[in-house]
Protein backbone atom coordinates (compact mmCIF):
# COMPACT_ATOMS: atom_id res chain seq x y z
CA UNK A 1 0.00 0.00 0.00
CA UNK A 2 1.64 3.48 -0.77
CA UNK A 3 1.49 5.11 2.38
CA UNK A 4 0.96 9.11 2.72
CA UNK A 5 4.23 11.30 2.33
CA UNK A 6 4.83 13.93 4.67
CA UNK A 7 7.82 15.18 3.42
CA UNK A 8 6.17 15.41 -0.04
CA UNK A 9 3.07 16.66 1.29
CA UNK A 10 5.08 19.52 3.34
CA UNK A 11 6.61 20.75 0.33
CA UNK A 12 4.14 23.02 -0.43
CA UNK A 13 2.98 23.52 2.90
CA UNK A 14 2.83 27.41 2.55
CA UNK A 15 0.23 27.14 -0.25
CA UNK A 16 -1.61 24.20 1.84
CA UNK A 17 -1.47 26.26 4.75
CA UNK A 18 -2.97 29.60 3.37
CA UNK A 19 -6.52 27.67 2.43
CA UNK A 20 -6.70 26.40 6.18
CA UNK A 21 -6.08 29.80 7.57
CA UNK A 22 -8.76 31.72 5.69
CA UNK A 23 -11.00 28.59 6.39
CA UNK A 24 -9.79 29.46 10.06
CA UNK A 25 -10.13 33.30 9.44
CA UNK A 26 -13.94 32.76 9.32
CA UNK A 27 -15.07 30.49 11.84
CA UNK A 28 -17.26 32.90 14.00
CA UNK A 29 -16.37 31.99 17.48
CA UNK A 30 -14.89 34.04 19.78
CA UNK A 31 -13.40 31.08 21.81
CA UNK A 32 -13.73 27.44 21.96
CA UNK A 33 -13.29 24.78 24.74
CA UNK A 34 -12.89 21.50 22.56
CA UNK A 35 -11.76 21.67 18.69
CA UNK A 36 -11.22 18.45 16.21
CA UNK A 37 -8.72 18.78 13.48
CA UNK A 38 -10.60 16.20 10.90
CA UNK A 39 -7.96 14.68 8.13
CA UNK A 40 -5.21 16.68 10.47
CA UNK A 41 -2.21 15.10 8.07
CA UNK A 42 1.27 16.61 9.41
CA UNK A 43 -0.19 18.85 11.93
CA UNK A 44 -0.29 21.92 9.72
CA UNK A 45 -3.65 22.57 10.21
CA UNK A 46 -3.83 21.17 13.67
CA UNK A 47 -0.72 24.16 14.50
CA UNK A 48 -3.58 27.09 13.25
CA UNK A 49 -6.91 25.97 15.55
CA UNK A 50 -3.91 25.69 18.40
CA UNK A 51 -2.96 29.13 18.05
CA UNK A 52 -6.43 30.40 17.50
CA UNK A 53 -7.59 28.81 20.61
CA UNK A 54 -4.88 28.22 23.28
CA UNK A 55 -7.49 26.75 25.77
CA UNK A 56 -8.67 24.42 24.00
CA UNK A 57 -8.78 20.72 24.35
CA UNK A 58 -7.00 19.89 20.62
CA UNK A 59 -7.57 16.47 19.03
CA UNK A 60 -6.29 15.56 15.60
CA UNK A 61 -7.73 12.50 13.77
CA UNK A 62 -6.38 11.06 10.33
CA UNK A 63 -6.26 7.50 8.69
CA UNK A 64 -2.33 8.06 8.28
CA UNK A 65 0.09 6.84 10.94
CA UNK A 66 2.79 8.44 9.29
CA UNK A 67 0.75 11.69 9.10
CA UNK A 68 0.00 11.22 12.51
CA UNK A 69 3.58 10.69 13.86
CA UNK A 70 5.07 14.23 12.25
CA UNK A 71 1.97 15.80 13.61
CA UNK A 72 2.35 14.33 17.39
CA UNK A 73 6.18 15.73 16.78
CA UNK A 74 5.26 18.71 15.77
CA UNK A 75 2.45 19.62 18.23
CA UNK A 76 3.32 17.53 21.56
CA UNK A 77 0.72 19.45 23.54
CA UNK A 78 -2.24 18.24 21.25
CA UNK A 79 -4.02 14.54 21.09
CA UNK A 80 -3.70 12.83 18.22
CA UNK A 81 -5.40 9.34 17.43
CA UNK A 82 -5.98 7.29 14.04
CA UNK A 83 -9.50 7.57 12.67
CA UNK A 84 -11.62 6.60 9.73
CA UNK A 85 -13.40 10.10 8.85
CA UNK A 86 -16.54 8.05 7.30
CA UNK A 87 -17.23 6.02 10.54
CA UNK A 88 -15.78 8.29 12.88
CA UNK A 89 -17.89 9.58 15.86
CA UNK A 90 -16.41 12.47 18.15
CA UNK A 91 -15.78 11.52 21.61
CA UNK A 92 -16.43 13.36 24.01
CA UNK A 93 -14.06 15.84 25.72
CA UNK A 94 -15.25 16.49 30.10
CA UNK A 95 -18.80 15.46 28.65
CA UNK A 96 -18.79 18.06 26.13
CA UNK A 97 -19.00 18.02 22.50
CA UNK A 98 -16.63 19.62 20.00
CA UNK A 99 -17.02 23.54 19.63
CA UNK A 100 -15.20 23.22 16.30
CA UNK A 101 -15.18 20.59 14.07
CA UNK A 102 -12.32 22.03 11.40
CA UNK A 103 -11.89 19.81 7.83
CA UNK A 104 -9.50 21.09 5.55
CA UNK A 105 -8.63 19.51 2.33
CA UNK A 106 -10.17 15.87 3.91
CA UNK A 107 -13.48 15.20 3.31
CA UNK A 108 -12.91 15.20 -1.05
CA UNK A 109 -11.95 11.46 0.34
CA UNK A 110 -14.50 10.49 1.93
CA UNK A 111 -17.74 9.18 0.00
CA UNK A 112 -21.47 10.14 0.85
CA UNK A 113 -21.45 13.64 1.56
CA UNK A 114 -25.31 13.65 1.65
CA UNK A 115 -24.76 11.80 4.78
CA UNK A 116 -21.45 12.56 6.05
CA UNK A 117 -22.25 16.49 6.59
CA UNK A 118 -25.33 16.09 8.50
CA UNK A 119 -23.83 13.87 10.44
CA UNK A 120 -20.65 16.00 11.42
CA UNK A 121 -22.53 18.69 12.27
CA UNK A 122 -25.18 16.73 15.13
CA UNK A 123 -21.90 15.94 16.52
CA UNK A 124 -21.33 19.65 17.58
CA UNK A 125 -22.00 21.25 20.43
CA UNK A 126 -25.35 24.16 20.38
CA UNK A 127 -23.55 26.93 18.48
CA UNK A 128 -20.09 24.56 17.50
CA UNK A 129 -19.04 25.03 13.57
CA UNK A 130 -18.60 22.54 10.94
CA UNK A 131 -15.68 24.46 8.77
CA UNK A 132 -14.52 22.65 5.61
CA UNK A 133 -12.51 23.12 2.70
CA UNK A 134 -12.34 20.88 -0.08
CA UNK A 135 -10.11 20.85 -3.81
CA UNK A 136 -12.92 21.71 -6.21
CA UNK A 137 -10.50 20.53 -8.96
CA UNK A 138 -11.23 17.51 -10.29
CA UNK A 139 -12.22 19.29 -13.77
CA UNK A 140 -8.07 20.74 -13.87
CA UNK A 141 -6.25 19.63 -16.01
CA UNK A 142 -4.04 18.01 -13.27
CA UNK A 143 -6.82 15.67 -12.79
CA UNK A 144 -8.40 15.12 -16.31
CA UNK A 145 -5.21 14.29 -17.42
CA UNK A 146 -4.61 11.74 -14.14
CA UNK A 147 -8.21 9.96 -15.54
CA UNK A 148 -6.97 10.31 -19.18
CA UNK A 149 -3.55 8.50 -18.39
CA UNK A 150 -4.90 5.96 -15.74
CA UNK A 151 -7.79 4.92 -18.27
CA UNK A 152 -5.46 4.04 -21.03
CA UNK A 153 -2.77 0.63 -21.61
CA UNK A 154 -0.70 -0.41 -19.74
CA UNK A 155 -1.75 1.15 -16.73
CA UNK A 156 -5.45 0.90 -16.82
CA UNK A 157 -5.59 -2.74 -15.92
CA UNK A 158 -4.45 -2.53 -12.57
CA UNK A 159 -5.77 0.89 -12.02
CA UNK A 160 -9.58 0.37 -13.09
CA UNK A 161 -12.58 2.96 -13.46
CA UNK A 162 -9.78 6.26 -13.03
CA UNK A 163 -13.31 8.19 -12.53
CA UNK A 164 -14.13 6.42 -9.41
CA UNK A 165 -10.32 7.39 -7.17
CA UNK A 166 -12.36 10.40 -5.82
CA UNK A 167 -15.72 11.37 -4.54
CA UNK A 168 -17.73 13.67 -6.54
CA UNK A 169 -18.62 16.90 -4.90
CA UNK A 170 -21.62 18.43 -4.74
CA UNK A 171 -21.96 22.15 -5.75
CA UNK A 172 -22.28 24.73 -3.31
CA UNK A 173 -25.62 25.41 -3.46
CA UNK A 174 -26.91 21.63 -2.71
CA UNK A 175 -24.13 21.87 0.40
CA UNK A 176 -25.88 25.16 1.42
CA UNK A 177 -29.15 23.41 1.19
CA UNK A 178 -28.10 20.27 3.36
CA UNK A 179 -27.10 22.38 6.20
CA UNK A 180 -28.94 25.77 6.12
CA UNK A 181 -32.23 23.94 7.73
CA UNK A 182 -29.45 23.41 11.26
CA UNK A 183 -27.14 25.75 10.93
CA UNK A 184 -25.92 29.49 9.81
CA UNK A 185 -24.21 29.02 6.87
CA UNK A 186 -21.24 31.10 5.19
CA UNK A 187 -20.03 28.90 1.42
CA UNK A 188 -17.38 30.57 -1.35
CA UNK A 189 -15.57 29.64 -3.59
CA UNK A 190 -11.55 30.42 -4.69
CA UNK A 191 -9.48 29.73 -7.41
CA UNK A 192 -6.01 29.95 -6.42
CA UNK A 193 -2.89 30.92 -8.81
CA UNK A 194 0.04 28.80 -7.95
CA UNK A 195 3.32 29.57 -9.62
CA UNK A 196 5.10 26.97 -9.91
CA UNK A 197 8.59 26.06 -11.32
CA UNK A 198 8.01 23.83 -14.15
CA UNK A 199 5.65 21.07 -14.78
CA UNK A 200 7.93 18.44 -12.36
CA UNK A 201 6.63 20.95 -9.60
CA UNK A 202 3.15 20.38 -10.33
CA UNK A 203 3.76 16.65 -10.46
CA UNK A 204 5.12 16.83 -7.15
CA UNK A 205 2.25 18.22 -5.51
CA UNK A 206 -0.20 15.86 -6.73
CA UNK A 207 2.15 13.32 -6.14
CA UNK A 208 1.02 13.72 -2.74
CA UNK A 209 -2.29 13.91 -2.67
CA UNK A 210 -4.61 13.25 -5.88
CA UNK A 211 -2.35 10.98 -7.99
CA UNK A 212 -1.84 8.68 -5.02
CA UNK A 213 -4.76 6.46 -5.80
CA UNK A 214 -3.54 6.02 -9.14
CA UNK A 215 -0.06 4.49 -8.66
CA UNK A 216 -0.63 2.72 -5.69
CA UNK A 217 -1.95 0.05 -7.54
CA UNK A 218 0.53 -0.09 -9.93
CA UNK A 219 3.92 -2.26 -10.03
CA UNK A 220 7.07 0.24 -9.24
CA UNK A 221 7.59 0.29 -13.22
CA UNK A 222 4.23 0.82 -14.62
CA UNK A 223 4.36 3.66 -11.51
CA UNK A 224 7.31 5.22 -12.94
CA UNK A 225 5.94 4.84 -16.49
CA UNK A 226 2.82 6.54 -15.35
CA UNK A 227 4.64 9.24 -14.03
CA UNK A 228 6.44 9.95 -17.19
CA UNK A 229 3.56 9.97 -19.48
CA UNK A 230 1.72 11.94 -16.77
CA UNK A 231 4.48 14.47 -16.67
CA UNK A 232 4.63 15.22 -20.35
CA UNK A 233 1.06 16.03 -20.53
CA UNK A 234 1.00 18.03 -17.53
CA UNK A 235 4.21 19.76 -19.41
CA UNK A 236 1.95 20.08 -22.55
CA UNK A 237 -1.27 21.25 -20.66
CA UNK A 238 0.39 24.33 -18.52
CA UNK A 239 2.35 27.18 -20.74
CA UNK A 240 5.58 28.87 -19.65
CA UNK A 241 4.67 31.94 -18.19
CA UNK A 242 6.76 35.23 -18.78
CA UNK A 243 9.03 34.87 -15.96
CA UNK A 244 9.79 30.76 -16.81
CA UNK A 245 7.01 30.01 -14.31
CA UNK A 246 3.38 27.55 -14.84
CA UNK A 247 0.48 28.72 -13.05
CA UNK A 248 -1.20 26.42 -11.57
CA UNK A 249 -4.82 26.92 -11.17
CA UNK A 250 -6.20 25.70 -7.71
CA UNK A 251 -10.14 25.58 -7.12
CA UNK A 252 -10.99 25.11 -3.54
CA UNK A 253 -14.84 25.02 -1.42
CA UNK A 254 -15.40 26.65 1.64
CA UNK A 255 -18.18 25.46 3.88
CA UNK A 256 -19.04 27.40 7.28
CA UNK A 257 -22.08 25.87 8.82
CA UNK A 258 -22.50 27.22 12.47
CA UNK A 259 -25.32 24.81 14.44
CA UNK A 260 -28.34 26.33 15.29
CA UNK A 261 -31.21 25.27 17.51
CA UNK A 262 -31.67 22.97 20.40
CA UNK A 263 -30.33 25.97 22.76
CA UNK A 264 -27.86 27.18 20.07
Amino acid sequence: MLQWNPGLYRQFEDERTRPAAELLARVPLADAAYVVDLGCGPGNSTELLAARFPKAHVLGVDNSESMLADARERLPAARFEWGDIAQWQAPLWQGRQPDLIYANAALQWVPDHEVLLPRLLAMLAPGGVLAVQMPDNRDEPTHRLMREVGGEAPWVNAIGDPHKMRTDLLKIGPYYDLLSPHARMDVWHTIYQHPMADAKAIVDWVRGTGLRPFLQPLSPALADSFVAEYTRRVDAAYPVRADGRRLLAFPRMFIVAQRVGEGA
